[in-house]
């Protein structure tokens, strides 16, 4: 558990350079970052072009893999020497020359800023020779980082970070190779980590200069993958491990309780306006006739949208069968035929079961809005009245 006592520590930050088969251009960058800074890591990952040797009279630390295990693991060999070494955070920056080493100011700053944050640096697709699959990487990327997290970054697949070294030392990564990248992201954001970015310049030389290690089949198919994982983890109900420490109770959220589970909400730093969206969210797609995928449906949009998923499928539970169903079916007939449906029998409800559906769905599209608006607002004026108790009264006090 990362304590309070961390925020306020002076970050000692390690530069760390990966590097596999780029001895062309790794002088050139590890001297351009000694310019700037004088800590520096070089990582080789079993590079087998002698690269090393352009560097050994540089004043910096190195370690090596015998074998290519893949940047995921070279970062992670990087945070284990970190600490050795008495550092708190590492600077990663890519050994082909894409990064300028002229912007690490700039994550140096934020470092000191914002010391329990992973920082990323947002490159500048204006410049020129951006291979398109990088530009299409990179949205795909930031899509699946909001579901996921429900937060936003510009950049998901820069390699141009900053990490806390103790982020390395609480949580647990299955990736070792390119998809580390996008995996230490959503399991930061999980822990209660905040995820900044930093504008930075980059450099793509033309195609046939260009010296990539990235295997468009095989890392692909990892991605997508740990994408899928890490969707399907982030729609299970339970919560994620943190490690920003904080000090509310871990009660459950129901609307069974709701006074009570408005508390623990509040306590969280959750906005009374932020409570009465995700109720909205969740009443709205509840009411709708998404047979079998309710929770599914509400998990995805409030991850994408970045609202509570808790909240939302709580509230979602009001529009359980059989009453709210019933009301959008009565609406549906009405404005079908102009009267309520009376008679529920076999015939209405069984051999009519098509039309009865086609009327869940236009009566839905009516009431979805009205009792999410009316759920959201009750939700706002009740945290709203509860807040002044909140701020006054102990943390530790969940009484209803």
């Amino acid at each position: 558990m990362v304590r309070d006592t961390e925020r306020n520590r002076e970050p000692r930050i390690l530069v760390v350079v990966p590097v596999y088969n780029h001895g062309a251009t790794l002088r050139q960058v590890v001297e351009g970052v000694l310019a700037v800074h004088p800590d520096v890591l070089v990582v080789d990952d079993g590079s087998t072009d002698q690269g090393l040797e352009r560097i050994a009279d540089l004043p910096v630390q190195v370690r090596t893999h015998r074998t290519n295990q893949g940047k995921g693991a070279a970062v992670r060999t990087a945070a284990e020497a970190a600490t050795a070494l008495g550092a708190t955070h590492i600077v990663t920056i890519d050994a082909d020359g894409q990064h300028d080493p002229g912007d690490l100011p700039r994550f140096l700053d934020a470092v000191r800023n914002h010391p329990l944050a992973v920082i990323v640096g947002a490159r500048d697709f204006a410049a020129a020779n951006v291979p398109r699959a990088s530009r299409f990487g990179r949205r795909f990327s930031n899509f699946w980082l909001r579901v996921q997290t429900g937060r936003k970054l510009l950049d998901t697949q820069s390699g141009f970070r900053a990490y806390p070294v103790a982020l390395f030392e609480h949580l647990k990564f299955t990736e070792t190779r390119y998809a580390f990248e996008v995996e230490v992201l959503v399991r930061s954001a999980w822990a209660g980590l905040d995820l900044l970015d930093v504008p930075v310049r980059v450099h793509y030389p033309p195609a046939e200069q260009r010296v990539s290690h990235f295997r468009a089949f095989m890392d692909n198919v990892r991605i997508s993958w740990l994408n899928t994982r890490l969707t399907l983890r982030s729609m299970l109900p339970w919560p994620h491990r943190r490690i920003i420490e904080r000090t509310q109770g871990s009660a459950a959220i129901s609307v069974i309780r709701p006074i009570q589970s408005l508390k623990i909400l509040l306590r969280e730093a959750v906005t009374p306006s932020g409570l009465a969206r995700a109720a909205f969210l969740g009443v709205f797609l509840g009411t709708l006739p998404l047979v079998g995928i309710h929770t599914m449906a509400i998990l995805f949009t409030a991850g994408y949208l970045g609202q509570n998923r808790v909240v939302a499928v709580a509230a979602s539970q009001l529009c359980m069968p059989p009453l709210v169903p019933a009301l959008c079916i009565e609406v549906g007939h009405y404005l079908r035929h102009g009267s309520w449906l009376t008679e529920f029998t076999v015939q209405t409800l069984g051999h009519q079961a098509p039309a009865r559906l086609w009327e869940w769905v236009l009566g839905s599209l009516v009431l979805a809005p009205i009792l999410a608006a009316l759920v959201a607002a009750t939700t706002f004026v009740a945290a709203h009245l509860l807040l002044p108790s909140i701020r006054r009264g102990p943390k530790g006090s969940d009484a209803s």
